[in-house]
């Protein structure tokens, strides 16, 4: 899934990630649970890209082997013309400025044994981004910029709020001059009346200082505030990528289109019917050897080809950008328009 007439700031090629299960006599792996399966993906310079799905689906996975949390079974992550899954932890520390992230839970991200002041100036201390005489300036102007008091300096975390902590989370990512920053469900763990703040705070500060986004989430509500492309990821692979207007207009995967049935909608005249998906989940350790999601599919008996069973779709472009994983659209050509919408 590439763009050709733009070039990315970063690229993942054919990514994957296997978590070993069990092991025989001899500490041979004999089974793994394939969170991240042959995925392909780019992010350009700019764009805040949504990443969506259900637990388990692998998202924050992907989240966390841009960030050298995870290093990657198979596959490349391309950046400024480097393979970051190739280099060194020696090598990979020196990219490790560029690229951050905020995690999801603020109450357990943070050092409850060290001030709002220390957590945000740490990363800057030690990576020797300013003088010395400088890191309290620069930590109160980041205090100020996620929109709290450069005076909280001093307090530590367990005297702050849920939204306040992942303010000052969002402080220590912006601490490193990041280009890219990965959000990993950043508003999950607020609460409603706070999660709208806290987006848009994190579309504000992309236009202050020109970042790029990757903003993993659960469901389509949340991303469509904040994001220009969305993702739709089922059991480790990509199902649906598009713009989010088209995504939102015209979904094309059965499956995302259960998930845009299941956001609430509060004027009547504009409610869907509720796809209900049934069957079970397929299991990550074992995968079918067809479509992902072929247990669950609604829409499988209108398949022409009926291959959803036994062959892997391929990610195949229907219209430009909008990109999907389905044998309903073999050779990029839609074949089924009674699909529930």
């Amino acid at each position: 899934m590439t763009d050709t007439t733009r070039e990315p700031l970063i690229r993942l090629e054919h990514l994957s990630k296997f978590f070993p299960m069990d092991t025989d006599v001899f500490g041979r792996t004999t089974s793994v649970l394939k969170a991240v399966d042959d995925l392909t993906l780019d992010i350009f310079p700019g764009e805040a890209f949504g990443l969506v799905g259900e637990s388990g689906c692998g998202k924050t996975t992907v989240g966390k082997m841009m960030v050298d949390l995870y290093r990657p079974t198979a596959g490349e992550i391309w950046y400024e013309g480097q393979d970051l899954a190739k280099l060194s932890k020696r090598e990979r520390r020196g990219r490790c400025c560029d690229i951050q992230l905020i995690f999801q839970d603020p109450y357990a991200s943070l050092n409850p044994r060290m001030t709002v002041g220390e957590i945000i100036s740490e990363p800057i201390r030690i990576n020797r981004l300013v003088p010395r005489e400088q890191i309290a300036d620069r930590v109160g102007y980041l205090l100020n910029a996620v929109g709290l008091s450069a005076n909280y300096r001093n307090r530590f975390p367990h005297e702050f709020s849920g939204g306040q902590r992942q303010r000052v989370g969002i402080a220590r990512a912006l601490a490193m001059q990041p280009k890219l920053i990965v959000c990993d469900e950043p508003v999950s763990a607020l609460d409603v009346s706070i999660q709208a703040q806290v987006l848009n705070l994190l579309s504000d500060l992309r236009e202050e200082f020109g970042l790029t986004y990757l903003f993993i989430a659960h469901g389509l509500n949340v991303v469509k505030h904040i994001s220009d492309r969305v993702g739709v990821m089922y059991l480790g692979r990509l199902v649906e990528v598009a713009p989010k207007r088209e995504l939102y207009r015209n979904p094309l995967h059965p499956y995302t289109k259960a998930l845009l049935s299941a956001i609430p909608v509060t004027n009547p005249a504009k409610r869907t019917q509720r796809i209900l998906l049934e069957g079970d989940v397929s299991s990550p350790i074992d995968p079918p050897p067809g479509c992902r999601f072929a247990s669950r599919c609604y829409a499988k008996s209108g398949c022409a080809s009926c291959a959803c069973d036994t062959a892997m779709p391929e990610l195949v472009e229907v219209s430009p950008g909008h990109f999907v994983s389905c044998h309903l659209f073999d050779e990029g050509k839609r074949v089924l328009d009674a699909m529930p919408r």
